[in-house]
């Protein structure tokens, strides 16, 4: 899951960046509302975290604006105001949720899951064969066997099941599964799936993870 941060305060943001990376998302980072909106629109993120008070940009705007160009991300707002109206005029300009700082990191994590839960409503768990990924706890099971995961392979493993049957290229799995720093000229992404096939397929006959040679990468029976 990939999410972006509109932030002003530094501080804040770079905490919100920490927590969230520990817990396996993919995190970009914008300081303003015009470079937001630059990213929101360049790019393609699972979710939202938007302060109101922001330059160039004010939060209630770029919601608005990116609602009006019919961006469906959720968004989670943040601000220091916490007054009924304008708990109302966040929820109004088309935010999905609302949260007054300071806050704890527990708290918005909470929210972030909700809201992806939501989004993902049809299902908590993905299967392709007898591979499982349960979404609530990030357990990945195969033929009733538990597997351990680091956060990078579990949101790598997340990406390529919600595509499964599906082709997806090294550039798709850069964009979703890693920020906007990432090299794309370097072969993590090879050693990662990798990683990732010798856990879910090795000493098992049906191999799931299959390379497609000079085009990428596809999960499937």
């Amino acid at each position: 899951m990939r999410i972006l941060i509109i932030e002003d305060e530094k501080k804040i943001a770079d905490f919100i960046r920490r927590g969230l990376k520990e817990e396996g998302y993919c995190v970009d980072v914008a300081y303003d509302g015009e470079e937001g909106h630059f990213l929101l629109t360049t790019n393609d993120y699972d979710l939202l975290v938007l302060d109101i008070m922001l330059p160039k940009i004010d939060g209630i705007s770029l919601c608005k604006k990116m609602r009006k160009e019919k961006a469906s991300v959720p968004i989670i707002m943040l601000t220091a105001k916490d007054s009924v109206r304008d708990k109302v005029t966040g929820l109004d300009s088309g935010a999905d949720d609302y949260l007054t700082k300071p806050f704890a990191f527990e708290e918005l994590l909470a929210r972030i899951r909700s809201l992806l839960r939501k989004k993902d409503a049809a299902h908590t768990q993905l299967r392709v064969g007898d591979l499982l990924l349960d979404l609530l706890t990030h357990k990945v099971m195969r033929s009733g066997k538990e597997i351990a995961l680091t956060n990078k392979e579990y949101a790598l493993l997340e990406y390529l099941m919600h595509n499964s049957g599906n082709l997806v290229t090294r550039t798709m799995i850069s964009e979703h599964v890693w920020d906007i720093n990432f090299d794309t000229f370097t072969n993590v992404i090879d050693v990662y799936i990798n990683y990732l096939r010798n856990k879910i397929d090795r000493g098992l006959k049906k191999k799931l993870l299959h390379t497609v040679r000079g085009r990428g990468y596809i999960l499937k029976e």
